[in-house]
């Protein structure tokens, strides 16, 4: 998934300067011309990085305190764009961690914007999350009793959980929980960052110790998959990973080859552990299918190349029916088949059946794998 950015800025010639740089930055731009919107924004989504126009003091600092209180962007980084005029200790009394002076230039943002993405980038390591489903215990303060969930994902910042019926009090909490595959019990304090319509709730840690948080640093780095494409159809792909997510898991899946990028959702249907993962993609419209069809077209013309993959897990499937084309008109699809008919197999025999199906349906797409 592409990096994003916030832009608060009325100036269409500086947002079109911006737009060109981020996108040769590979940055999304997230505009908005009015405070209300660009604070609503903060509430509701996460951004690597929130970039404000100054020329209105007291509108830019409402909209960077915003973000500072908003959890999912109280660590995004904040640039200000300023006039010569303005002090540069102004700017940074605002709560700005670069500044651009106007007139901005694209040779000048650029060089600015590089060392802003690499803030961005450690900003979206920190929020790397492993779809897993283990034990919580939580004791919300005055309340007593102990009460026990099942986590949908962990990250260094928190947890999500899914709650069959919201606790009527959640105030701070203490929160007690194993890491799968060690004796580590992490104990901490913690809050509710936010919840959704489907009854999921996100929990953040608050006055973890020093040596607990290295701990489940070091836990999230291990268990963060590095995966490859190896096959890939209009349905669906299989990824090579030492660590796959469990089936039923959620995902985004952001593929790219030199200037195309398709970002696809799916959910994992095949699980073999240290090995890989069958994703079946959730295609919600014709257009999303063609977006897959474009790329295997620009993978399959360029001489083998292995395309970026970034995967990101969106929590746990229910379960329920995904909305996709009808059965009748669902062209055949060898990859899904196997997901569908075969996933019993064991891990050796469902890769020899995969390995014999690029074999006899080569219009499936092997990236970076030879038989």
């Amino acid at each position: 998934m592409s990096l994003q950015s916030l832009v608060f800025c009325p100036d269409e010639k500086i947002v079109r300067v911006l737009r060109r740089v981020l996108s040769d930055l590979e940055i999304a731009v997230e505009r908005c011309s009015d405070p209300d919107s660009a604070i609503r924004k903060l509430t509701r989504q996460r951004f690597e990085a929130v970039i404000v126009d100054c020329s209105d003091e007291q509108l830019a600092s409402q909209i960077l305190k915003s973000a500072r209180s908003a959890p999912c962007n109280k660590h995004a980084v904040a640039v200000a764009i300023v006039d010569g005029n303005t002090k540069l200790r102004s700017a940074f009394e605002l709560g700005a961690h670069f500044v651009l002076y106007k007139p901005i230039s694209s040779e000048r943002a650029k060089a600015s914007f590089r060392a802003v993405r690499a803030m961005m980038k450690r900003e979206r390591r920190r929020n790397i999350r492993v779809a897993i489903e283990i034990p919580v215990t939580l004791t919300i303060k005055d309340s007593g009793s102990p009460q026990r969930a099942v986590t949908s994902d962990l990250s260094e910042g928190g947890i999500a959980m899914q709650s069959s019926q919201r606790p009527k009090k959640m105030g701070p909490m203490s929160i007690q929980f194993t890491l799968p595959g060690t004796s580590h019990v992490v104990k901490c304090m913690g809050e509710v960052a936010w919840e959704n319509a489907a009854r999921q709730i996100g929990i953040r840690f608050v006055d973890m110790s020093p040596e607990t948080r290295d701990r489940l640093k070091a836990w999230i780095t291990n268990h963060s998959p590095e995966s490859e494409l190896s096959d890939l159809s209009l349905g669906g792909c299989y990824l090579e990973t030492n660590s796959p997510f469990p089936e039923r898991t959620r995902v985004v899946l952001s593929m790219r080859i030199k200037q195309l990028h398709v970002q696809a959702e799916g959910v994992v249907r095949v699980m073999h552990p240290e090995v890989g993962m069958g994703v079946e993609f959730i295609q919600k419209s014709m257009q999303e299918r063609e977006h897959v069809e474009k790329f295997i077209h620009n993978l399959t013309t360029n001489g083998g190349e292995v395309p970026d993959l970034l995967v990101e897990p969106e929590g746990f499937d229910s379960g329920e029916p995904t909305t996709r084309t009808t059965a009748d008109e669902e062209p055949y699809d060898p990859l899904l088949d196997l997901f569908r008919n075969r996933a019993e197999l064991d891990t050796d025999p469902f890769l020899a059946e995969l390995r014999k199906q690029r074999r006899s349906h080569p219009e499936s797409i092997q990236a970076g794998v030879s038989d």
